[in-house]
């Protein structure tokens, strides 16, 4: 019989591995694959799930014999494609990263129940009598479910605000009942739904930004001050996508906050948007991923990792609270998930919102030179007025000894609460204090890993390492003398304030809101659940409750320490400070009640308290882009970090002067260093940095590759990391 003359078809498959590009394999005799498809492939002696790329413009397949290919072991026919933007997006982030390619696919491939086949999937829904025990947490939980529908389980629990346990128990006690749950397609989403009525000046801005959004790509900077309604307006532009039949994504920066929107999202489109972060399960994850894929689900809100998700038909990306830092990711992949949105949107032909009160220096700028739409908003919503604001100087009015709150504060506070209202303590600081020392001989605790000290955390009576997470129990003698009763706790954390609290309102109802305190998403939700409903207060809290919450009944916010983020040697330390204290005094006097902040600093005269106390933003700005324009600081120049670690200070210090000597000349590039980090060893190993400043003409990604191309390789445990528009200086 005649041999069939026709080459085996062979393909770019691309590993989700620290791998520069693709490998070549052999699909199998009688099949087919086009990129974006899913496979197992063989590498050495491991199987991988990895997918199926596409060769650049003109490229052909390279002559490799075939005995040296490696076959496709697995097709998967039932896992949807990564659509074709997507692998263009990966590329491009790839490339501006200095990241191997296959650790942005391993990112985009981080649901690994996505390629297992779906499991059965139940929930409940309230049908049987009352338990015979009653509850308020049971109580909570009926009231949630009495819409007759079939919930998850999780969710119905974060919904009431409760333990999943809870839910257990109102199985077994026959009151919920398991029931199959409907697809991702049965959620249908009603944008004709109306949750709250837009004031004139509302309807205004959310018209413009529906004008911004309905012709292809074009990013809109909404910005508006603290309680202006933002959400109910980009809310307009998500109705209007996806009453064109489009998908849209919804960026925020902080998992405790998607609780709340997610309800909010309920209210006005009747369904609950699909969630994407880390605190949601694997399982859940895989669905999500797939209905994604599927297009099944339309509206999907999510940390920054949710850029990455294989949407096919995205109409519309929502950068909230577009200014967080949170949005930075330094490991792995560094990128910067708004402007990585901003990308997203030019190569999918998507409009993009950025919304804040306090934009970044950089959206203002794009703004102000005509690359971003702008939309304003001055006012809050129903004419509630700004926090009166004003600066306690501590040199004039200081604590009692020992003592962390002004006699000034804690009048401001026993007044707010005798009107029956919450006030509100921040201090951007977690724990008990930031240091512990023998009073005898001197001796502080120090990470054994790393160089900082122990955060001393008395509620959980240890001291522990908020770099490498090393902890230890809290002795009760001094480890260096022995000395009993000397160790004392040097300056104030949350914990610490809340003691101080406890002693000056002991009949006050009191909550901390830390990621050290509540541990855990669904605790951390239950403790703004009850805050919310006016079951606490006074809160003391560490950054999370800058982020976007609406406290009712929150009066008074206090800033134990507003000094504290200023002293710092990185160029954003002004911006962020100035965003960190407008975004937590915003939290104050959002409805009815009057809003008053007080910020205790031992620097009023500093332009970033006295613009706060002022309400002079646009100077505080105008003052700032002009520093960085002189200076050449992004966004009017462009900066990278190359950062050299290893277990060896010698070895780490030596390699960092062997990168530094290579560095090729170029008039628009300035290399500084290497010089020691300020956190100079992490985890037991040696850090040393060197900064890329360049100009906005510089191409500083063909640079660096030309430099690296020159690096000598490195020896041993040495590691050499770039980090393109770094956020972190330490």
């Amino acid at each position: 019989m005649p041999v069939s003359s026709a080459a085996p078809q062979t393909v770019p498959v691309l590993v989700p591995l620290g791998l520069p590009a693709p490998y070549d394999y052999l699909v199998p005799e009688g099949d087919h694959v086009e990129p974006g498809e899913f496979v197992v492939v063989p590498l050495g002696t491991v199987e991988y799930v990895a997918a199926v790329w596409r060769r650049a413009a003109g490229e052909n397949a390279p002559k490799i014999p075939r005995k040296k290919l490696r076959e496709i072991l697995e097709i998967f026919d039932d896992v949807p494609k990564l659509p074709a933007v997507s692998m263009d997006f990966a590329e491009w982030v790839a490339h501006y990263s200095l990241s191997p390619l296959g650790m942005v696919l391993r990112m985009m491939m981080s649901a690994s129940a996505a390629f297992q086949p779906p499991a059965p999937r139940y929930g409940v829904r309230l049908e049987g009598p009352p338990p015979e025990r009653m509850t308020p947490a049971r109580a909570r939980v009926l009231e949630t479910a009495q819409n007759g529908l079939i919930w998850v389980k999780s969710t119905l629990a974060q919904t009431a605000g409760v333990s999943p346990g809870v839910i257990d128990g109102l199985v077994d006690a026959g009151t919920l009942v398991a029931e199959p749950l409907p697809d991702w397609h049965a959620k249908q989403l009603d944008t004709s739904r109306e949750r709250a009525k837009l004031t004139a000046a509302q309807s205004d801005a959310a018209q413009d930004l529906c004008v911004n959004t309905s012709d292809g790509f074009a990013v809109t900077l909404l910005d508006g001050i603290t309680g202006s309604g933002k959400t109910e307006i980009y809310f307009e532009a998500i109705a209007k996508a996806l009453e064109a039949g489009k998908q849209a994504l919804v960026l925020m920066p902080e998992i405790a906050l998607t609780g709340a929107f997610l309800t909010r999202c309920e209210e006005r489109f009747g369904a609950r948007p699909a969630e994407w972060h880390s605190g949601v399960t694997p399982s859940v994850r895989g669905r999500v991923w797939r209905a994604v894929a599927e297009n099944k689900a339309k509206l999907v809100v999510g940390a920054r990792s949710a850029l990455f998700l294989p949407f096919p038909d995205l109409g519309l990306i929502v950068v909230d609270e577009e200014h967080d830092q949170a949005y930075k990711q330094q490991d792995r992949v560094a990128y910067q998930a708004r402007d990585m949105a901003v990308v997203r949107g030019h190569l999918g032909n998507c409009p993009v919102v950025l919304s804040s009160a306090t934009p970044s220096i950089e959206s203002l700028v794009n703004a102000d030179q005509g690359r971003y739409r702008h939309i304003q908003l001055k006012s809050r919503y129903k004419a509630a007025g700004l926090p009166a604001l004003q600066a306690i100087d501590m040199r004039k009015s200081p604590p009692e000894r020992g003592a962390w709150l002004s006699p000034v504060l804690i009048e401001a506070m026993a007044e707010t609460l005798e009107r029956d209202e919450q006030a509100l303590l921040f201090l951007n600081r977690r724990g008990y204090a930031p240091v512990t020392l023998c009073r005898k001989c001197g001796f502080r605790f120090e990470c054994p890993n790393c160089s900082a000290w122990l955060v001393e955390h008395r509620f959980r009576h240890r001291l522990e390492c908020h770099h490498c997470g090393k902890f230890a129990p809290l002795p009760d003698e001094c480890p260096e003398c022995g000395a009993e009763e000397s160790l004392v706790a040097c300056g104030p954390g949350v914990e610490r304030i809340a003691e101080e609290v406890a002693e000056l309102f002991p009949e006050a109802r009191r909550a901390i809101l830390s990621s050290d305190v509540a541990p855990s998403i669904t605790e951390l939700r239950e403790t703004l659940r009850e805050i919310e409903d006016r079951e606490v207060d006074i809160v003391i809290g560490t950054q999370l409750v800058a982020k976007g919450h609406h406290f009712p009944g929150l009066a008074l916010v206090g800033v134990v320490d507003a000094d504290l983020g200023l002293a710092q040697g990185d160029p954003r330390a002004a911006e962020r400070t100035f965003q960190l204290l407008s975004q937590v005094t915003g939290r104050a006097g959002r409805e009815a009640i009057k809003g008053r902040g007080l910020l205790q600093t031992y620097m009023p005269e500093h332009p970033v308290i006295a613009s706060l106390v002022a309400g002079d933003r646009d100077t505080f700005y105008a003052q700032e882009i002009a520093a960085r324009e002189e200076a050449g600081m992004p966004p009017f120049g462009r900066l990278a970090a190359l950062l050299v670690t290893a277990g060896n200070r010698l070895a780490a210090e030596s390699y960092a002067r062997e990168v530094a000597r290579t560095a090729p000349p170029a008039d628009q590039i300035q290399i500084l260093g290497p010089a020691e980090a300020p956190l100079s060893v992490i985890r037991g190993r040696y850090r040393y940095r060197l900064l890329v400043k360049a100009t906005r003409e510089a191409d500083l990604q063909a640079y660096l590759r030309l430099w690296l191309s020159q690096v000598p390789k490195a020896r041993g445990d040495i590691r050499l990391t770039v980090d393109i528009d770094p956020y972190s200086f330490l």
